[in-house]
């Protein structure tokens, strides 16, 4: 597949070659180019030969000898080279089947991809692949890999997400574990189905991965407002993730002392709704599926609590800052800030709860938050000179929020300036502490 060539970067072995935007990248060592794999798996040589077509038409060649893994400073029109592996399972926990309509297009995509698995950590469930995908998996050796596994049980499976070829799981994972293929698995926990009985079977049947089978995390189902026509799943209660918890624990102590590794770990929200503090850091395995909501609140309270500790106490300020949270976290950002104003001398923050009325009071989290929400449960209080935003709150590329709500569009209907902060927690205690001092100057 031909590959267009947009950009080079200033300094590269491509910049050095000539190569030119607008050129085309025809075969990479006699090797044409399918996608984004191809290229990084024949790129990565010392000894590497490109066939190009400039804008003219001309073909030539490029005779390379670089380092191992050496980047060349190609940029391409397209950087993923090919086109996404769509989802056709029928999931009955599918959030993107809740979602209400009008919103914008892509978030009703649905991908069920191995090289987005590989290259930016995103789940697959392995039903929507060809032989030939596992055999790539393993050729390349793309490791990690991230697996949606839900349940070891293949009926059940099947069940979960509608698709004949769940049942084949178990298969698909022997054979990573042969190829000694590194991953990482999930299990999206729905009440009444894959929890309990069937939990702990998953967890026996899975014992035998590991540790080529790094972590598995456990995350509830979300249950938006929109759920019209789809199985009837029932969140869970405070009874419950307590029960999940205790179920669970033993488990991690099982594979702690076998392997090492405590393997399994539970969401934040599964100990927030249990009334539990969240595991101390030591007990994530070096964080592996912080991605997934898994000890992320662990995370940002040691950075945030390793902040407070370097602040001067007494440290002057004045004025007034407010900052947008969801439930879930909304009792750990509490105490971080208590822990912020008691080393001031002066100052005001408010947290700002906010009720999830887009998606349903169900959805607790940060992530899902909208600027419509946000504009109606704010509009009317007194924030102070600067609104705080998380930044899981906004599109990666983009600042805007799930309902198209810009942050520009929160400024003008609040009236106040808004600030970003990092998924962090010593940029949230530096960007209170910051704005606090900045008001004590003026």
């Amino acid at each position: 597949m031909e590959q267009k060539i947009m950009g080079i970067v200033p300094g590269s072995i491509a910049d050095e070659l000539g190569i030119q935007p607008g050129d085309v990248l025809l075969a990479v060592s006699g090797q044409e180019i399918e996608d984004v794999l191809d290229y990084y798996f024949y790129t990565e040589n010392e000894e590497v030969t490109l066939l190009i077509r400039s804008e003219n038409g001309e073909e030539w060649e490029a005779e390379i000898e670089k380092d191992d893994k050496e980047e060349l400073g190609l940029i391409f029109a397209d950087q993923f080279m090919g086109t996404y592996q769509h989802c056709h399972n029928k999931c009955i926990f599918c959030f993107i089947d809740q979602l209400p309509k009008g919103m914008r297009d892509t978030l009703y995509f649905k991908d069920d991809d191995s090289r987005l698995s590989f290259l930016n950590g995103n789940y697959i469930t392995m039903t929507n692949m060809k032989e030939k995908d596992i055999d790539r998996i393993i050729r390349y050796h793309m490791s990690p890999m991230n697996v949606s596994v839900h349940t070891t049980n293949p009926e059940l499976r099947v069940m979960m997400l509608k698709n004949p070829r769940a049942k084949e799981i178990m298969t698909h994972l022997r054979r990573f574990v042969d190829a000694g293929i590194v991953f990482n698995g999930q299990i999206v926990l729905c009440k009444g189905v894959n929890d309990g009985a069937e939990l702990e079977r998953t967890l026996s049947d899975l014992s035998e991965f590991v540790p080529v089978m790094q972590s598995l995390s456990i995350v509830p189902v979300g249950l938006s407002c929109h759920r019209e026509g789809l199985y009837p799943l029932e969140p869970f209660t405070k009874e419950d993730a307590q029960a999940l918890i205790a179920q669970v624990e033993p488990w991690r102590q099982k594979f702690f002392q076998e392997t090492g590794l405590h393997f399994v770990h539970l969401s934040d929200e599964f100990y927030i709704l249990a009334g539990q503090e969240v595991p101390e850091e030591e007990a994530y395995d070096g964080y592996l599926q912080i991605e997934n909501g898994v000890g992320m609140m662990r995370l940002f309270v040691n950075e945030a609590e390793e902040a407070i500790r370097a602040l001067e106490p007494g440290t002057k300020g004045s004025g007034k800052v407010s900052l947008v949270t969801a439930p879930t976290p909304c009792g750990y950002i509490q105490r971080i800030v208590d822990a912020i104003m008691a080393k001031m001398d002066g100052g005001q923050v408010e947290v700002c709860c906010i009720r999830n009325d887009f998606f349903g009071e169900r959805i607790t989290v940060t992530g899902l938050l909208t600027g419509g929400d946000i504009i109606n449960q704010l509009k009317d209080k007194d924030l102070g000179q600067l609104l705080l935003l998380p930044e899981n709150l906004l599109k990666a590329d983009e600042a805007i929020l799930l309902d198209d709500v810009t942050v520009e569009d929160l400024k003008k209907a609040l009236q106040i300036e808004i600030d970003i902060v990092q998924s962090s927690g010593k940029d949230f205690v530096h960007k209170i502490v910051k704005c606090l001092k900045r008001n004590e100057l003026k």
